[in-house]
């Protein structure tokens, strides 16, 4: 089934090409003045010149072409030259008909699914989630969510910080407070304990005191460099301890990422490809590409179409150790060899924008994934307090996820626990559902690239650009289907769009009608914000037609069950919007 955009927009260009005009003038778009048309034409105004005409008559020409259309109820020229365009509330109708008969509302699937890598998350292990951890994973789940609607293999991965000298200083912590585990020692041979010699918590605390302890003591950061280059060259003891290290981290950011309703299919770290750097790296040696500087390994990376320097890539450090850039590449190196994906996207503060911009340059002059595999960086703005600086708690410290969810969720608990008819289970239950659609969506409605203010007030509030307000929207929507079916018998899903008998109706339906191009826009541009834009007016427009339509108490049948029907459709649309913005709606609130 075709975007309805794309429909009117032919009917446009035949009148063009009827009316002796070049076609490509019949672009339509959405009326900027909704008050005057539903969608305009503005064509003749850019043939004027070239036919050395009034773009007022080439528009009464393509009017005039227009009569008799099944597309359009009426087509008016207007001064200077502009073509209002009101849709057949038959065609209209019959569109969405067809969307509501299929499961995918008409989007059509890829004849080839493109196999897509999404590198999100990027979680140090041993440290707590933070609130700087939550836009690359809520971006990165809708992200993810989009391109398979879209009918895309999308493979994600977390890309763990899991190795470097943040490893080495939390084992020389560990071994300073235990030294008589195995672990360290060199002549022990046996099976090494199942259980971790530290718990999640005991593991958090453990690597800030390291740091700071790094930073004061100049022994203490000389043993962890030790440490470090021990763990990555093989040791048996250290490598079993830093497995500890892993499996209790992972179980803990499982455990906080389910909480936001986000998971990866791969939980790759830095460690996964450590093995496959050197030969990497001699292979941009054997090639020319890599060049000793100041003692370092480099790529150069710079074109002639900078307008700013752009510094060349640092593939080994001075002392031969390895960087982020070197895991990355490496990294890129791997999922090629395993996925051959068509296209890699980082998600990632968009401060990084230049390490990725070496990064990508430095893959491609290496050879390391073919010309044809795209490779993008969305960079994201900062989440900050209503003080307009980065987000911080009462005291001033970065602020923990698990915080974070948790004061949203006691927030909606206190606002839903209100209805009486919610006991204390569901409301704890739906509280959590709410607080998560008022999180992701307060983030999400943003474009990624801004900055935005999080607001723990308007992002709860039932009313405005909100979460919970979809979700009050969907509800209500909800109950009104399940009063119908249980008065009359009959399923909501089984009943007929019919012709709209109100421009409130008609206006619903063509929201409806935009789903197609909306998802696919979002799709090819990688932007939530989009889908978030379109079912807020999608919402706005329902409640207005609610408001002023008596539906269930309607006396004449046929009229009751066509808006069922659209009311049905409405429902579908929503929920695959939110779903792929990655939360759900409860059944009340």
């Amino acid at each position: 089934m075709r975007k309805f955009m794309t429909l009117i927009s032919e009917e446009m260009e035949k009148a063009f090409a009827a009316a002796g005009y070049d076609s490509a003038l019949g672009r339509v778009t959405v009326s900027n003045r909704p008050d005057l048309c539903e969608y305009q034409c503005n064509g003749a105004m850019a043939g004027a010149k070239r036919y050395h005409k009034a773009p007022l008559m080439i528009a009464g020409d393509v009017a005039k072409a227009l009569e008799g259309s099944s597309v359009f109820e009426s087509v008016e020229a207007v001064k200077p030259g502009f073509l209002n365009l009101k849709v057949s509330e038959k065609f209209a109708s019959d569109y969405i008909r067809q969307m509501g008969e299929d499961e995918r509302f008409g989007m059509p699937l890829p004849g080839k699914p493109s196999t897509i890598i999404l590198d999100y998350g990027g979680p140090n292990v041993a440290k707590p989630l933070h609130v700087g951890h939550l836009r690359s994973a809520v971006i990165g789940e809708s992200v993810k969510r989009i391109a398979r609607w879209h009918g895309e293999k999308v493979i994600g991965d977390i890309h763990l910080g899991d190795w470097g000298l943040q490893m080495g200083l939390v084992i020389t912590e560990v071994k300073k407070r235990q030294p008589e585990l195995p672990y360290f020692d060199a002549d022990f041979a046996g099976d090494y304990p199942e259980e971790a010699p530290f718990t999640v918590s005991e593991l958090e605390e453990i690597y800030p005191t390291a740091s700071a302890k790094s930073k004061e003591d100049p022994e203490y950061y000389a043993e962890a460099m030790a440490n470090t280059h021990r763990l990555q060259d093989g040791d048996r003891g250290l490598r079993a301890l830093w497995q500890k290290i892993i499996d209790v981290s992972v179980a803990d950011l499982k455990k906080n990422y389910e909480n936001l309703n986000v998971d990866f299919d791969l939980w790759w770290g830095e460690s996964s490809v450590h093995d496959a750097i050197p030969a990497m790296v001699q292979g941009m040696r054997d090639s020319g590409k890599a060049y000793e500087s100041s003692g370092a390994l480099v790529v150069d990376v710079s074109e002639e179409t900078d307008t700013k320097e752009i510094p060349p890539c640092i593939i080994l450090k001075s002392d031969g150790a390895s960087l982020y850039t070197t895991t990355d590449l490496a990294t890129i190196s791997e999922r090629e060899r395993l996925y051959h994906p068509d296209k890699i996207i980082y998600i990632t503060d968009k401060r990084q924008e230049l390490h990725f911009k070496q990064v990508f340059r430095c893959a491609r002059r290496c050879g390391l994934l073919p010309e044809s595999t795209e490779l993008v960086h969305i960079g994201f703005g900062t989440m900050n307090g209503k003080d307009g600086k980065p987000f911080k708690t009462r005291e001033g410290g970065v602020m923990r996820l698990s915080t974070l969810i948790a004061d949203i969720n006691e927030e909606m608990k206190r606002k839903i626990s209100a209805n009486p008819e919610i006991g204390e289970e569901e409301a704890e239950r739906t509280a959590e559902q709410v607080a998560l659609a008022a999180l992701k969506y307060g983030d999400l409605s943003n474009q990624a690239s801004k900055d935005y203010v999080f607001d723990i007030d308007r992002f709860t509030s039932f009313e405005g650009d909100t979460g919970p307000y979809l979700l009050y929207t969907i509800v209500r929507i909800k109950s009104i289907l399940s009063k119908y079916e249980e008065s009359t018998g009959r399923k909501a899903k089984d009943q007929e769009i019919a012709l709209p008998k109100s421009k409130l109706e008609k206006d619903l339906m063509l929201d409806l009608t935009a789903f197609q191009s909306v998802m696919d826009g979002a799709y090819q541009d990688a932007a939530p914000h989009r889908i978030c834009a379109y079912i807020y007016e999608l919402s706005n427009d329902f409640n207005s037609f609610y408001h002023a339509t008596r539906i269930l108490t309607e006396s004449d049948e046929a009229k009751r069950n066509g808006w069922i029907a659209l009311l049905a459709l409405t429902l579908r649309v929503m929920e695959t919007c939110i779903d792929v913005l990655g939360f759900s709606a409860p059944d009340r609130m």
